[in-house]
């Protein structure tokens, strides 16, 4: 989706000619949930003169009650109507917001601002742009009268399926034609390996468009779904005994026009920026890893056996490690990392991902050569020889290998890292003590 240029006075004005009559100022939290302020549209003047508060006491991670008023400033890019209207027939638009203190600073604990904040010390190494095609999987679940989620997959469809055994493709068909409408470059759309699961590709966009973009799906996959008497989760896996969703990320690093990843000397087409770059993400892929898979769920979709990526290594002939090297070259040149899911808060995902890349290219950090065996079938043994390492297994290992990563703790800043980390400590203890159903069926009758 390509961004606007959009002035104030434009804004104004097609806010008229198409008879906008609210506008959602949107801004994400720090768990990766989108919020808004709705205003009417008389109201527009003021918020693009970013004059719009809000409590910044309710929402998750950013302040205490005592220093609660916050201001959004609309990125004026981001301007979108919505091609779904209220039950009064009015239009509704968006502006995507940044959020800013009163004192009229950036607010350390606004995701969007972190990444910014990172792309600005890419630039100090001479990087125009980081590009990042995002894969968000999902699934479609059937609902009751009362529109509640059932465990019930609207298909039984596998990868790349059709009708009439994947149910969902009018319902996915329309996603498509809204997005498309929204202005997105869709490239893809198709079933995924699991019932029920699908994925739709997107044109790769610089890092900030590309995490808004990821927003503004998800509220589409969800707005279109319902509409279709389903519901669309990003949970990573909500279905034992089968895939769960992830978010591949394919990322390259320009100067100007230039891809610093593409080097067509190099058997791969990988400059030496590129392994550089690979081999920041390796190092510190356990520490970013609560950040990128930030839910006690994502550790039920990295295990063996489901295509999800469990070891730390890379590869350009096979997907079972963490990074995988597509065939492109020229500018097309880039890498994917495999492990993210779309339960992520894309901004801060982005982030990390790209503060371990700019660590290993300031530190020019070896890259080991590259693991083309299917790593799912080697013994321990043999992993150990070849240095491979696992992912961590569960959010609380995540956390503490996060707490020891300076370099991801210093790209998330002390605010975020703070509010991340006791969120998440609260998510993991309420997980630990909670007593489940598949422990009852296995040992309450056994003992």
């Amino acid at each position: 989706m390509s961004a606007k240029n959009y002035t104030a006075d434009d804004i104004l004005r097609m806010a008229k000619e198409e008879n906008v009559r609210y506008i959602r100022l949107q801004f994400t939290d720090l768990l990766g949930i989108i919020k808004n302020v709705e205003i009417p549209v008389d109201q527009l003047p003021k918020a693009l003169e970013n004059r719009i508060m809000f409590d910044g006491s309710s929402i998750e991670g950013f302040v205490r009650i005592e220093e609660s008023d916050m201001y959004l400033y609309p990125e004026l890019s981001t301007w979108m109507i919505f091609p779904w209207a209220t039950k009064e027939g009015a239009k509704v638009a968006r502006l995507i917001c940044d959020v800013y203190t009163p004192e009229g600073q950036p607010f350390a604990g606004d995701p969007r601002g972190v990444l910014k904040r990172m792309l600005k010390e890419a630039e100090k190494l001479g990087f125009t742009a980081m590009n990042v095609g995002p894969e968000p999987e999902f699934f479609l679940f059937k609902t009751d009268a009362e529109g509640h989620p059932k465990l019930e997959v609207n298909d039984n469809g596998g990868y790349f399926d059709l009708s009439p055994t994947d149910l969902g493709e009018n319902c996915r068909r329309d996603i498509v034609l809204t997005l498309e409408e929204m202005g997105f470059d869709i490239e893809a759309s198709h079933h995924e390996v699991a019932p029920g699961q699908h994925e739709i590709d997107f044109k790769y966009a610089n890092a900030v468009e590309a995490a808004d973009n990821i927003q503004t799906f998800k509220l589409v996959v969800k707005n279109i779904a319902l509409a279709h008497g389903l519901h669309a989760t990003f949970m990573p896996k909500p279905l034992y005994g089968v895939n769960g969703s992830g978010m591949h990320c394919h990322q390259s690093l320009f100067r100007g026009s230039e891809n610093a990843f593409y080097d067509p000397s190099d058997e791969l087409g990988l400059s030496e920026t590129a392994k550089h770059y690979i081999a920041g993400l390796l190092k510190h892929a356990r520490g970013f890893a609560a950040i990128t898979n930030p839910t006690v769920n994502s550790y039920k979709r990295l295990v063996p056996g489901y295509e999800a990526p469990c070891y730390v290594a890379w590869s350009a002939k096979n997907r079972s490690p963490l990074i995988r090297v597509p065939a492109s070259k020229g500018l097309s040149t880039r890498i994917e990392l495999r492990n993210p899911d779309p339960s992520a808060n894309p901004y801060l995902a982005l982030a990390v991902m790209l503060a371990a890349g700019l660590d290993g290219i300031r530190k020019k950090l070896k890259l080991q050569p590259p693991t083309n065996q299917n790593i799912y079938t080697m013994s321990d043994a043999e992993r150990m020889e070849k240095g491979i390492i696992s992912l961590p297994s569960s959010l609380q290992e995540a956390l503490e290998e996060l707490k020891n990563d300076d370099v991801i703790c210093e790209a998330l800043g002390e605010h975020v890292l703070t509010h991340f980390i006791r969120a998440k400590e609260i998510e993991w203890e309420m997980y630990r003590t909670q007593v489940h159903p598949w422990e009852r069926d296995q040992y309450l009758t056994t003992y």
